[in-house]
């Protein structure tokens, strides 16, 4: 999943929750379908369950959509997977529609623009935090049951965006071809000839985007200036190391991309596809980051979109979401509760004592930054 985002130990999740700080503010309205199978409720302006009655009535309304259309949910992707199946066998009445998996979070929303008023536009999304804070008028409003356990860091007060997952920027390496890189600079050095990738394009696609985060950072520089990044992978596309393939499941167990940026739960993943794939987080000052989870204003089957959301946050899919190697957004909450996998939580690997997440002015500026200078930087 190129966005825009389209992946330790316990303390380090809630690590994760104590440096965040969006500082968000609310703006949406919802649109205006009746819920399928009630006469009562309008399921496009539903806020909670209690709009609906409760969570049965929720369900009940969803059933009879029998529909939920989902976009750029690649199964390989934190889980997501076994997290559809779960759905499907929680829910055989609602069929799922999985469309394009592998486009970008602005992608999503051109699709949703462009397929506005028919029944094949999406029913929610899957979004980095850039391309959610330019899209709220897209966004409806809505608080799962579980709302109070998610950090207030990492949710838009009424509800038009909410982080569900997240993990640090890491570096994944063919261990047959190279050494654990220990810094940035290892990459600009002559045995990374056209080995070295990043997952998309930064202005389009969150992974990309906090690969440059990474840099920057890396480079002593911070969240309040990309230059640093974007000027570090100038010198490696000049050095001949930057690789442009779009990092997918198949170019890495084939090694055609050797060295890959990505979140650290979607570069343990490829160890399946490769037995000599591994995985470094920097030391120095980690980067991190959570995808963030909306419903589109004019979703076509609204219930559904709203049950799904429910489903999302519930303790089976937040578990399903560590399995994956990601840091479900409620870790705090279910781990004080022991609703957590604790083998699973105690599995999460090491990571920097020094973590930073970018606020919301920070992501903007940066936004706009790479949107002037980084198609020049490395062409």
């Amino acid at each position: 999943m190129t966005n825009f985002h389209r992946r330790a130990r316990i303390g380090a999740g809630i690590a994760l929750f104590t440096t965040a700080a969006l500082g968000l503010t609310a703006c949406a309205t919802g649109a205006e379908t009746p819920a399928a199978g009630s006469d009562a409720v309008d399921a496009a302006a539903a806020t909670s369950v209690e709009d609906f009655g409760s969570f049965a009535d929720l369900e009940e309304a969803a059933k009879a959509e029998g529909q939920l259309n989902v976009i750029a949910l690649p199964r390989d992707w934190a889980n997501y997977g076994e997290i559809l199946d779960l759905f499907t066998e929680k829910y055989p009445e609602i069929t799922i529609n999985e469309a394009s998996p592998d486009v970008s979070s602005a992608e999503e929303i051109q699709a949703a623009k462009t397929n506005e008023g028919l029944d094949t536009a999406p029913d929610v999304f899957d979004l980095g935090l850039t391309v959610a804070l330019q899209n709220t008028d897209v966004f409806a409003p809505y608080q799962v049951q579980t709302w109070d356990e998610i950090p207030d860091a990492l949710k838009e007060p009424t509800g038009l965006f909410v982080g569900d997952y997240g993990g640090y920027m890491s570096i994944g390496y063919d261990s047959s071809k190279f050494d654990a890189p220990e810094s940035l600079d290892d990459l600009t050095d002559a045995a990374y000839k056209g080995a070295v990738a990043i997952n998309g394009d930064p202005t389009q696609a969150g992974a990309a985007f906090a690969a440059v985060g990474l840099a920057t950072v890396q480079s002593d520089g911070t969240l309040d200036d990309f230059q640093p990044g974007i000027d570090f992978f100038s010198d490696l596309q000049k050095a001949g190391n930057l690789l442009k393939v779009d990092v997918t499941t198949a170019t890495v167990a084939s090694g055609e991309t050797p060295v890959v940026f990505d979140w650290d739960y979607l570069n343990a993943s490829h160890t399946a596809d490769n037995k000599d794939w591994k995985v470094v987080v920097l030391d120095g000052t980690g980067y991190a980051g959570y995808y963030n989870q909306a419903i589109n204003k004019d979703a076509p089957n609204p219930a559904a979109a709203r049950l799904w959301q429910e489903f999302l946050y519930s303790d089976e899919v937040q578990n399903l979401w560590l399995k994956g190697g990601a840091r479900p957004a409620r870790m705090e909450a279910m781990t004080e509760a022991g609703t957590i996998d604790a083998d699973l939580a105690a599995a999460l690997p090491e990571v920097p004592s020094e973590t930073v997440v970018p606020t919301e002015a920070q992501s903007t500026d940066a936004g706009t930054l790479l949107g002037e200078k980084w198609a020049a930087a490395v062409q």
